[in-house]
């Protein structure tokens, strides 16, 4: 009966796509680089923020949130992709104006579903006042087509008494759908089985962490056994992502297990998307750097994405890459190793510093006291021709030669002003502007923390001359 149902579903997907059209028979392996912020077909910001994703025939459709300036919820976003890497925006499926519950509301990690018995698209929300986080609830809308306008069709408590905030779905692979979300303060959280249309909630299936204060759930099955992502509620701020696994949706259900560094990278999950291919299935960790916490918005918000690895059966691991390469085709996601070095000062004996670890592009680069923080690290990425990109570990952005300074910035991998070639000097090296000529320097040969950091004429000053360090 799950062969049949399997079977069921991808005739009902590949017929259900509404806007979409047959997309090309293969993708391309594309590389897609971590910590930025990811633009359409259009060149516009891709707004898909707490989002999930949904394979409808050869697309990938990613939802997310796009808010207004104040952070309160303005659209759902939808794009597709064959490759996941070039996305094309195709529709706002939520509005404010979709219902007057929505004027004045908060939208958070919307995710969508497809009911093959119904034929319709379930889109599962969390909802707030856009005041405060007093209301809790879970939201619900439907669309006809994968990326159509979605009809909202209200929020609730789930069972008429449980909070809902941090929220996804999953469905199994006897169509049985499920909501997971985060309860009571998020100190709980649980999982429902849905109703037969996935419109409603049925029951709830387990409550297995208790007071563990777990939030961002991402449910996934590899194999027969299913996994819970989630981050510790700590805001905005990253922290340390932990898993746990049952061979029973219902349980029981492991302790939770760290995975990835003590803030996931810098990112929170938002959510596991299983990569099915030729070579098999691998599985994505899909990551938002919230711009809330390096003093933006939601909007200023970046991507981290991973690929997910399994040692055993029931063990989940992820490590840092600053690329990584996608092959939707074949199934597969492999991570680009880099060796990250620091730049210390010949005359000062100061690392080369992005201040106060800012991830903003535009921030002045200076020296300062070497500590080992990643704002001190720089990946020497080939751009060929015996030049390097500079690329940041704390922020993903590229040391750039301006004018009058020196700053991180988006990588442009075109720009001669972010190319650097590396010259032996002595014990030491020499970093030249492929743009100018001119050698990085700092200001003054100051020894002092945050003297800043320019290109000078090179001059052969122990002020020019780095040792680069691992």
């Amino acid at each position: 009966m799950r062969r049949v149902y399997a079977i069921l579903v991808a005739l009902c997907l590949a017929a259900a796509g509404g806007l979409a059209t047959a997309g090309p028979a293969q993708a391309a392996a594309q590389t897609i680089t971590n910590g930025t912020q990811f633009t359409d077909t259009s060149g516009n910001v891709v707004h898909a923020h707490g989002g999930g994703v949904i394979k409808v025939g050869s697309y990938y459709y990613w939802f997310g949130e796009h808010r207004n300036a104040d952070n309160t919820f303005q659209y759902v976003d939808a794009y597709r992709s064959t490759d996941l890497k070039n996305w094309e925006f195709r529709n706002h499926v939520l509005s404010q104006s979709s219902s007057s519950e929505l004027a004045s509301a908060n939208i958070e990690r919307p995710k969508v579903m497809y009911n093959a018995s119904t034929g319709k698209f379930v889109m599962w929300m969390h909802k707030e006042n856009g005041t405060d986080y007093s209301e809790a609830r879970a939201a619900v809308a439907v669309s006809n087509t994968v990326d159509g306008t979605y009809s909202y069709q209200g929020s609730f408590r789930p069972l008429g008494q449980y909070m809902s905030r941090d929220i996804t779905v999953f469905v199994d692979t006897d169509g049985t759908g499920y909501m997971a979300s985060a309860a009571r303060e998020n100190y709980d959280l649980q999982i429902y089985r849905l109703t037969a249309d996935y419109t409603g909630i049925e029951g709830l299936v387990a409550d297995p962490w208790h007071g563990g204060h777990r939030e961002a759930p991402a449910l996934f099955k590899r194999g027969n056994v299913y996994f819970m992502l989630t981050s510790a509620a700590t805001g905005w701020n990253a922290n340390q992502q932990q898993y746990a696994t049952a061979t029973n949706i219902a349980g029981p259900w492991t302790a939770m297990t760290n995975v990835g560094d003590s803030t996931a990278y810098g990112s929170q999950t938002a959510y596991v998307l299983p990569v099915q291919g030729t070579s098999g299935t691998s599985y994505l960790y899909m990551g938002d750097r919230w711009g809330n916490s390096f003093g933006g918005t939601v909007n200023d918000s970046r991507y981290v994405w991973l690929p997910l690895t399994f040692p055993t059966t029931t063990t989940m691991s992820m490590s840092w890459y600053p690329e990584i390469t996608v092959d939707t085709a074949a199934g597969t996601i492999a991570g680009t190793s880099a060796t990250y070095e620091t730049l210390t000062a010949h005359h000062s004996g100061k690392c080369a510093d992005v201040p106060s670890q800012s991830l903003l592009a535009g921030v002045a680069l200076s020296q300062y006291t070497c500590n080992g923080g990643n704002n001190q690290k720089f990946w020497f990425k080939s751009v060929g021709s015996g030049s390097y990109q500079l690329m940041g570990r704390g922020s993903s952005l590229c040391v750039q030669e301006n004018a009058t300074n020196v700053t991180q910035e988006n990588c442009n991998g075109s720009a001669t002003t972010q190319q650097w070639s590396v010259t032996t000097s002595g014990s030491y090296v020499l970093l030249k502007s492929r743009a100018s000529g001119e050698c990085l320097d700092v200001s003054g040969a100051s020894t002092a923390n945050s003297a800043a950091m320019i290109t000078y004429t090179c001059n052969g000053g122990t002020n020019q001359q780095w040792t680069r360090g691992t």
